[in-house]
């Protein structure tokens, strides 16, 4: 349920992204030379998000689709605050927990216990409360014994699961996800998924960026499509996901773009 009376829980305004990057598109040893003597480099903008407004109120579970390219999850990363944006403003209102990318912020030295009080720390809990919750982080991610073996050792299928049960336990308002559930089993995929609906009944606000329509269809209630960089669209699901389709020439019913991968 959202609650329209707290104001919106994200409000983007105007935000524009702009990268600046060292590109050649032939390099050769004769103009590494030549630019290694003037102290030169090719420089290239890239405009990674561009002029993109929308609110998101308290309680929505907003999918972002688009290509490969389009602005996903620099977005995501701006949102979060890692990446200020070039021009624009954004506001979050209230506890940010993310999972932008398979075991950021983990030490793979670490156990997975000690990187459990790392990533709440990190959130900002104190060691109380992560202590409170240790034990049913733990339980989601079903890692037994291997939650006190270093993170080094885990394959990418327990980096997920304990990314993602850490990241949903950390009592966030807002809840930013970037391809989660790309990674595990399909069981665990359900209990990800069922999860995710749980924080949302409880009026809390979740981004997901997913390549896999079937997710988007199935978790969210609102959608947003972006291309290089542009808001093309904002609307259900449904309707997003179907001119999204149709702008790729593709069947809505493809089994390539509704699979999960």
């Amino acid at each position: 349920m959202q609650n329209k009376d707290l104001g919106p829980a994200v409000k983007v305004q105007d935000v524009s992204i702009t990268y600046r990057t060292t590109f050649e598109r032939v390099p050769t040893f004769k103009s590494a030379l030549v630019r290694l003597g003037r102290g030169e480099r090719a420089v290239r903008e890239v405009k990674a998000v561009q002029n993109v407004s929308f609110d998101v109120d308290h309680g929505t579970t907003i999918g972002i689709i688009g290509a490969n390219g389009a602005g996903k999850s620099t977005l995501m990363r701006s949102l979060a605050g890692i990446l200020p944006p070039t021009s624009g403003r954004i506001e979050v209102h209230g506890r940010v927990s993310t999972l932008l990318s398979l075991g950021v912020g983990f030490n793979a030295a670490l156990s997975g216990k000690e990187n459990v009080v790392l990533g709440g720390l990190a959130a900002g809990l104190s060691r109380k409360a992560i202590q409170e919750r240790y034990e049913a982080i733990a339980a989601f991610a079903e890692l037994g014994d291997f939650m006190e073996m270093p993170m080094r050792t885990y394959s990418s299928g327990m980096f997920s699961r304990l990314a993602f049960s850490v990241a949903v336990h950390m009592d966030p308002d807002i809840l930013l996800i970037d391809e989660a559930l790309s990674a595990g089993d399909a069981s665990f995929k359900q209990k990800a998924a069922d999860k995710m609906k749980e924080l949302v009944t409880n009026s809390r606000t979740m981004f997901l960026v997913s390549h896999a329509m079937s997710s988007v269809r199935d978790l969210c209630n609102d959608a947003i499509w972006l291309d290089h960089g542009k808001l093309m669209m904002r609307g259900t699901p449904d309707e997003v996901i179907a001119e999204y389709t149709k702008f790729l020439q593709v069947s809505a019913k493809s089994a390539a773009t509704l699979e999960d991968f």
